[in-house]
């Protein structure tokens, strides 16, 4: 069964930190780039990070660079995202999406980050 479940998220006080972990399973992790996206209700599924197969090339939306590292270790499956100096507006639920071309686009449950004083 092919597989991402996300962990980490909660609640953080701006300008705090939080890191998102995704581990995969059932699939060949290695081929498949990986992407962090975030939606808040009534809003689009935005897509905030990306990272390529061996985790060379990395691209961020405008709103998060410089805040948010996306990170990858093949050995375990794993991608993460490190957030910080974390703003009101980063409030949402967190996906990571794993894709390979010609393949379906996986997704995981998500995880809800809350930032709150």
């Amino acid at each position: 069964q092919m597989e991402l479940v996300e962990s980490g998220g909660g609640l953080v006080q701006p300008g705090g930190s939080v890191r998102l972990s995704c581990v995969a399973s059932g699939f060949s992790f290695r081929f498949y780039a990986m992407r962090w996206y975030r939606q808040v209700p009534g809003k689009e599924r935005e897509l905030v990070a990306s990272i390529s197969t061996v985790g060379t090339v990395t691209n961020y939306a405008d709103s998060v660079k410089g805040r948010f590292t996306i990170s990858r270790d093949n050995a375990k499956n794993t991608v993460s995202l490190q957030m910080n100096n974390l703003k009101l507006e980063d409030t949402a639920v967190y996906y990571c999406s794993a894709r390979r071309p010609g393949w379906t686009d996986l997704w995981g449950q998500g995880t809800q980050v809350t930032v709150s004083s």
